[in-house]
Parts: C-alpha cells; structure tokens; sequence
C-alpha cells in the first residue's frame, strides 16, 4: 500500500498560498487543486467502503497500467466528476477537510481487499488500486500547485 502521509502533508503546506494563480499553469488557483485533490480522497474512499467485494470483477484496463507504470497521469485530459469539484464559496475549512481525508485513509486502509470503486477512466480499482491512484492523482495536483507557486 502506498503512504499518503507525505503528499497530504506536502498539500498542507500550500494552504497559504491558496489564491495564487496562473493562468499559464492551471486556470484555477492553488485553493482549488487542494481541495480537489482532498475531495478525491474523500469522496473515493466513501464508494469504496460502502461497495461489495463480491461484486469486484478485475477487467485491464490499458489506461491504468500506462498510468501506473509511468506513476502519472497526463495533465489536461482527465474532467474532475461534479462531486469533487470545488464549490470554493466563502471561507474553506482546509483543516476540517484535512481531518476527513485522514479519516478517509484508517478506513480505506480497514476495507476487505476487494471492496472497489468504479473509476470513469480506469474500471474497477480494488483497495490496493485505489491506495495507488489517490497517490498518483494527489502528487499530479502536487505538481501543478508548484509550477503555480515557483511561476
């Protein structure tokens, strides 16, 4: 299982730079990448924990092992579902939704092996897969917010 304990906290620390924006980079700002990346978590875990195991069914996916093989997704190509998108209205509680990712993380870490979610690009990703890309989705925003940030 992959350790999403530095990426989080690597998040954490650009909170303060969470209205800076580039336009070149992202047309969002450094806000909206973390709470995305934090929703992803969130939201993932929720489905897999609530899914049945015995309804996991393991299909290739050519996308995924490109994914996972070159540990990356590729950036502009992949649209966020609307219930990870950032609403971004008034002040953002990133501590709150901190906590919740992290709670998200002891429970995906509990789950039964085959429980799953369905990914729109990626099919039926069990616990293991999921672990895999919540790190990869989450260092993908990393690197976005550092190119903001050092732009």
């Amino acid at each position: 299982m992959r350790n999403l304990e530095a990426p989080l906290s690597e998040l954490y620390s650009y909170i303060e730079h969470a209205e800076k924006i580039n336009q070149n980079v992202s047309s969002v700002n450094v806000g909206w990448h973390i709470e995305h990346s934090l929703l992803v978590i969130i939201k993932i875990i929720q489905s897999v924990s609530k899914s049945d195991p015995n309804k996991y069914k393991w299909e290739f996916k050519l996308n995924w092992n490109l994914a996972v093989i070159l540990n990356r997704f590729p950036r502009g190509k992949g649209k966020a579902p609307e219930v990870v998108k950032p609403k971004q209205i008034g002040i953002i509680d990133y501590d709150g939704l901190f906590a919740e990712a992290k709670q998200a993380l002891v429970i995906l870490k509990n789950v039964d092996k085959d429980q799953f979610f369905l990914h729109p690009y990626f099919g039926n990703l069990n616990k293991k897969n999921t672990f895999i890309m919540l790190d990869i989705h989450t260092k993908h925003h990393l690197k976005i917010i550092r190119e903001i940030i050092n732009s």
